[in-house]
């Protein structure tokens, strides 16, 4: 089974603070945000993270709308509607109640008239013990969080129900596989959004299912296995 997730994305370090809060945008709209597993939670590093986050509100502010036809894959300052109206609506609502519960708007976040348009939003400060921060934003919602260690970015990274996969990014490889290691995530991915082949395994940990799919771990789930064993 495979029941989405929340996917962490913790950016440590880069030289290139736009070009990264770039990638992060573009991976977060994919299919206009509905990917299993999309990067849901991006979770900065306190000394890059304000330069990040006016980034990230600097294209959400340029982002229009167009009719899915239209769209080709190269602009990527254009988004389509979600899959229904309800869907638009529950994201809607999602969003209103965590800006009930402390969390700021900084671009994006309307609902339009009688249709699945969702403006991208970006959106700070959800806090950690409302019941929005625990919840998958399946729609084009980017949460972006502060944090002032490695250790604290885990801690976060890990403070949720769900454990599809996540990324973590650093110009010290190193330091990036040390947290990705310890990542509660069926897929742990570094300087790279998700790495994708018809060889690698996808699935997840706790509420994001079990079961795999893909990849040898994948043909086992079709197979019966027998313990053969004679007595000496």
């Amino acid at each position: 089974l495979e029941l989405g997730g929340s996917d962490p994305y913790i950016v440590l370090d880069t030289k290139d603070v736009q070009a990264a809060a770039r990638l992060a945008w573009e991976t977060r709209m994919y299919n206009t945000g509905q990917a299993c597993n999309s990067n849901k939670r991006l979770i900065v590093m306190a000394d890059i993270y304000d330069e990040f986050v006016a980034e990230l509100v600097e294209i959400a502010q340029q982002m229009k709308p167009v009719d899915p036809k239209e769209m080709d894959g190269t602009d990527t300052h254009v988004y389509g509607p979600l899959s229904s109206r309800a869907a638009a609506e529950r994201l809607d609502e999602q969003l209103r109640i965590a800006l009930q519960e402390g969390a700021t708007l900084h671009a994006g976040g309307a609902l339009a008239d009688d249709t699945a348009y969702f403006s991208p939003a970006v959106v700070t400060g959800i806090p950690r013990d409302s019941d929005s921060f625990y919840e998958e934003f399946f729609g084009p919602v980017a949460a972006v969080y502060k944090v002032e260690s490695d250790e604290e970015a885990l801690e976060l990274a890990n403070d949720c129900h769900f454990g599809l996969g996540g990324a973590v990014f650093s110009e010290d490889s190193e330091r990036a596989e040390a947290i990705a290691k310890r990542l509660a995530v069926g897929m742990a991915n570094v300087n790279t959004p998700a790495g994708e082949g018809a060889e690698l395994p996808f699935g997840g940990v706790k509420r994001s299912g079990f079961g795999r799919e893909l990849g040898p771990l994948a043909m086992d789930e079709f197979v019966n296995k027998q313990m053969y064993f004679v007595a000496n």
